[in-house]
C-alpha cells in the first residue's frame, strides 16, 4: 500500500494548460505584436490591459538585454527597422483619418411607385460601419424591410423600404457621429418608360 502511494506521487501529473495573452489589436501574442503592423497600438493595448507583461517585455532593462546579444550591425539595423515601422503606421493612420474625413455618405430617396419611395444609403462603410449590422439595425428601428445591395459601380449600399431619409440623416449625424458635412441628402425621381 505504502509503494503505491509513493509511486502515485512520483509519476508526472497531467500538463496544465497555459494561458496566453492576446493582443486585441493585432490578435498575435504580445511577444510578436512588433512583426504586425500596428507595433505602437499594441503597446498601449498591453499597458492599459497587462501592466505587469508589458513591464516585463517593454521595459528599458528588456530592451537593453536584448539589443545587448545583438551585433553592433544588427542593433543600427533595429533601430532603423524601428523607425521605419513606426514611420510606416504614423502615415496610414493619418491617410486613414483623412480619408475618413473626406468620405460623403449619400442618402438618396428613389421614387418606386406612385406613392412609394426607398431609402438607399451609400458610403457608410468609409466610416467603419458594418452595413449588414446597420441595415438590421434600421429594419429594427423604422419598422420596414431593409437590406444590403450592390450598386452598379460595384459598391454597397444600405436600402430601407419607406421614406426615411431624414431620420436616416439624424441617425447618421447622432449615432454614427459623421459630421454633418459629410452627409448629403438627394433626392432621385424615376424616369417614366417610353
Amino acid at each position: 500500500m505504502a509503494s503505491e502511494a509513493a509511486v502515485a506521487e512520483s509519476a508526472p501529473s497531467e500538463p496544465q494548460a497555459r494561458q496566453i495573452v492576446y493582443c486585441g489589436v493585432c490578435t498575435l501574442p504580445p511577444e510578436y505584436c512588433e512583426f504586425g503592423g500596428t507595433a505602437k497600438k499594441c503597446k498601449d493595448w498591453l499597458e492599459k490591459n497587462d501592466a505587469e507583461l508589458h513591464e516585463k517585455l517593454y521595459s528599458e532593462e528588456a530592451v537593453a538585454a536584448t539589443l545587448s546579444t545583438l551585433s553592433v550591425d544588427a542593433q543600427k539595423r533595429a533601430a532603423k527597422d524601428s523607425q521605419k515601422k513606426e514611420a510606416k503606421a504614423a502615415a496610414a493612420e493619418a491617410k486613414a483619418a483623412e480619408t475618413k474625413a473626406q468620405a460623403q455618405i449619400l442618402i438618396k430617396r428613389v421614387e418606386r411607385n406612385k406613392r412609394k419611395y426607398v431609402t438607399a444609403v451609400s458610403g457608410l462603410e468609409a466610416h467603419g460601419m458594418d452595413l449588414k449590422k446597420v441595415a438590421k439595425e434600421w429594419g429594427k428601428k423604422f419598422a420596414t424591410g431593409s437590406s444590403v445591395t450592390k450598386t452598379a459601380s460595384g459598391g454597397e449600399e444600405v436600402v430601407v423600404q419607406g421614406d426615411n431619409s431624414d431620420e436616416i440623416f439624424d441617425w447618421v449625424v447622432d449615432v454614427a457621429g459623421v459630421p454633418e458635412a459629410n452627409v448629403e441628402c438627394i433626392e432621385d425621381k424615376k424616369k417614366k418608360g417610353a
